[in-house]
């Protein structure tokens, strides 16, 4: 029998394994967003081109998010060995991507594939991290989230590295490098990794269950706020680093601090994750979520104003990375928490699958305004979603 110690020292230990594994596996996600300029340098890649690198896998993720529903995959295949193969899809997709020689068209159909098998690693881990944790599940789940956060960001960590004093990266090398990241995340999920005690088979997918998210109305609440969340965060995440660039390279300053700038971006806002998932179990979620939105919101109508000032600039993305994914897990712990527990399942894969619906909408939107009304007015649209997930919040009093 296992003493409270051992107990605790086994639970840190495969949370700190699962937190691992998600943020290496999840690098290979924006892989392609943080290598856009030298893609178009090399494919003369159009504005929706570009946006597709990262749409792609939005509509690869919603795809096998969906199958992994209707056919349970996560109770058919031990929820630890899909994340595992998972990775290994997604690694190997990715570097298929940087060395088959593929053109743009090759290189759009495996982003779709890399998002079709990271559904088969984050929507796992959320089920393997729960298993493991009860009384402090929401600052577990905002340990997930931030590590998803984080892994994110990597590509443009290894983007500023391989960029040296200031030269173009390889663009091959920096996707092949997430590659081999999500090749090591695959080891431990498929050796070490295990679910924990409080582990539950989840119900069959059960369209008749899936509104139950619109009709309560605290859930619609959260969904809404999660629907302008979402709205605001991918396009945040796949085009903010690229003002960044745009402003460093405008002053005449090092592109490669550019490159590391997008990357706090992340470090931050995986920081956010977390103390969003500590403060919201103690002042509540609908106050944590609020400020999140309108702290975001604001930075999205200032940011592209500060174009021509790179210290400014470069202060308040940081701030918007922070704010951006604050709120991201508590909205999902809010619905769980406003529906009935018989299909909370079926109830957060359908407000995940809507929210990254939504998101291929604003990432298709914002290259285009840029190339129409530049940097400085593109960015406000993005303060739409927070903005009408307030007043909705507002006017229902939820």
């Amino acid at each position: 029998m296992l003493t409270r110690h051992s107990w605790q020292s086994r639970k840190l230990f495969q949370t700190v394994l699962l937190s691992v594994t998600v943020l290496l596996s999840m690098s290979v996600w924006f892989s392609a967003s943080a290598v856009i300029p030298q893609l178009t340098r090399a494919w003369s890649l159009s504005a929706s081109q570009q946006a597709w690198m990262t749409m792609a896998v939005q509509l690869g993720f919603v795809v096998g998010a969906l199958m992994g529903a209707l056919y349970n995959l996560s109770d058919r295949i031990p929820a630890t060995r899909l994340i595992g193969l998972s990775t290994l899809v997604g690694g190997g997709a990715t570097a298929l991507f940087a060395f088959s020689g593929t053109g743009p068209g090759g290189a759009i159909a495996l982003r779709f594939v890399t998002g079709v098998a990271m559904a088969g690693v984050y929507p796992p881990g959320m089920k393997v991290m729960a298993s493991w944790c009860r009384e402090d599940r929401g600052l577990c789940i905002g340990v997930l989230v931030g590590a998803l956060t984080l892994g994110s960001g990597l590509p443009h960590l290894l983007n500023g590295l391989a960029g040296g004093s200031g030269g173009i990266p390889p663009w091959q090398w920096v996707m092949g490098g997430t590659a081999a990241l999500a090749g090591l995340a695959a080891l431990p999920a498929l050796t070490l990794m295990q679910m924990g005690p409080h582990g539950v088979i989840a119900g069959s997918f059960n369209w008749r269950h899936a509104l139950e998210g619109f009709t309560h109305p605290g859930a619609r609440a959260a969904n809404i706020g999660y629907f302008g969340h979402m709205w605001e965060l991918y396009a945040m995440w796949a085009w903010a680093p690229i003002l960044l660039l745009a402003a460093y390279e405008e002053a005449g300053w090092s592109p490669t601090a550019a490159r590391f700038s997008a990357f706090g971006l992340f470090v931050v806002g995986a920081a956010a994750c977390i103390l969003a998932g500590y403060w919201a179990d103690r002042v509540g979620r609908v106050r944590v979520t609020s400020l999140s939105l309108t702290v975001s919101g604001a930075c999205c109508l200032g940011v592209g104003f500060l174009f021509h000032s790179p210290v400014a600039l470069t202060l308040v993305c940081l701030v918007w990375g922070f704010a951006v994914i604050a709120d991201s897990a508590q909205f999902s712990a809010l619905v769980s928490e406003e529906t009935n527990p018989a299909w909370t399942g079926t109830t957060l894969q359908v407000q995940t699958s809507t929210g990254f619906l939504i998101t291929m909408v604003s990432l298709q939107l914002l290259p285009w305004l840029v190339d129409r009304i530049g940097f400085e007015w593109a960015f406000s649209f993005l303060a739409l979603g927070p903005a009408v997930a307030l007043l909705y919040r507002r006017h229902s009093g939820a």
